[in-house]
């Protein structure tokens, strides 16, 4: 198999498992504790069925939406995700340029292993950067200034991992960054030299956007759990989403909003988006899907803030039934990391171009001209 056999979710994933060795692709994969939220992000789309209108004279459907102030070519983009050289030596370079292409987001993790400023430089397409509150605040505010005067397009803040998840995976597979080897690691490391040739011939591995500020950026010695643990602040309140708000002063997400109170929340002290998430269910398992809280949310605050669901995405009908239901955008993080793994910026347009065809497609079945024919409508609950 190679990227251009690539149909869909599954066959990225099995691409990626083929090149990445077990504790990258793993890292990927899994989510916290038994894994049932991870499963349930996908699973919920199929507890409902879409509802086609025909001889609609449809003719080329117009997929266009705006999020973050600006105009992007499909409802779907890039979800902000760390370390991204782990699974293509050209990382974050390679998911901004397949972005730029399909004229739709690239988010930038502050975890990222490139700087604000090269993205800046490599792409001018549309770009958000994802923020944590680090307990060193002089991070945080550094973060916000630099991609003000990098241009990028909004902001958003990941409020739902102010502790890590238990990934049980991880712990398993001795995941940290580098690579803690064991016997069983080191077998599987062995059995990809690719991989291996290409971290060890590459750029040195760092936090590139926090190696300045703090050793935990340049001595990575610890595991992701270890940082998150140590220099994320577990303090983090809506007094501190409102300063960032401010230092910022332009288009703003939180990501991590899963409750109706917390999305009236968001509007309250000036959020003009919100991304329903629960982290790709690597953090509280258990928690509800996106999918399964969107037409809540939506009905409390669908004409205040453009809502966005990350999460559970695999189809192209998965994201009709999102905007169906009251969503304006929709992002995804495990698809296209299988797909960076597979085949760099080639597997992603890849991937980018499969979920555009299917949306399109999808939509002239559906009897929809453009985005805001999908209703609730065109949906019936099967239970």
């Amino acid at each position: 198999m190679n990227i251009n056999d690539c149909l869909n979710y599954d066959d990225f994933r099995k691409l990626a498992k083929k090149k990445l060795p077990a504790p990258i692709f793993h890292y990927i994969d899994g989510g916290s504790d038994d894994e049932e939220t991870l499963k349930r992000n996908t699973e919920a789309f199929n507890d409902c069925d879409l509802v086609p209108k025909v001889l609609a004279n449809v003719g080329k459907p117009n997929l266009s939406t705006t999020v973050f102030g600006r105009k992007i070519s499909m409802p779907i983009f890039l979800s902000p995700t760390a370390m991204q050289r782990l699974y293509h030596p050209e990382g974050d370079n390679a998911s901004a340029r397949a972005a730029e292409k399909f004229d739709t987001f690239y988010s930038m993790s502050t975890m990222a292993n490139t700087t604000i400023e090269e993205i800046a430089n490599v792409s001018s397409g549309p770009k958000i950067f994802q923020l944590y509150i680090h307990k060193d605040k002089s991070i945080t505010d550094d973060l916000i200034d630099r991609c003000k005067r990098a241009n990028f397009d909004g902001l958003c803040l990941t409020v739902d991992t102010i502790v890590a998840g238990n990934r049980e995976r991880d712990h398993r597979s001795g995941f940290t960054t580098p690579p803690k080897l064991s016997l069983k690691s080191i077998i599987s490391f062995a059995s990809k030299p690719k991989w291996v040739f290409d971290y060890l011939a590459n750029k040195k591995f760092e936090l590139s956007n926090v190696k300045n500020k703090t050793e935990k950026g340049t001595n990575i010695t610890k595991s992701v759990i270890q940082y998150i643990n140590e220099q994320y602040d577990p303090g983090m309140n809506w007094n501190d989403a409102e300063y960032v708000i401010k230092r910022w002063g332009k288009p703003f997400a939180i990501k991590g909003i899963m409750s109706v109170d917390d999305a009236k929340k968001a509007v309250d002290i000036g959020c003009t988006a919100i991304m329903v998430s629960n982290h790709g269910g690597r953090q509280l398992n258990g928690s509800r899907s996106p999918f399964d809280q969107i037409k809540l949310i939506s009905d409390a605050v669908g004409d205040k803030v453009d809502i966005i669901l990350d999460g559970g995405i695999r189809r192209g009908t998965h994201v009709l039934k999102a905007l169906a239901a009251g969503a304006k955008a929709c992002s995804f993080g495990k698809a296209f990391l299988f797909s960076l793994s597979a085949g760099g910026q080639k597997g992603v347009e890849k991937l980018l171009q499969n979920m555009r065809d299917e949306i399109e497609r999808n939509m002239i079945l559906m009897g929809c001209k453009n985005l805001k024919d999908l209703d609730y409508s065109r949906l019936i609950f099967r239970r």
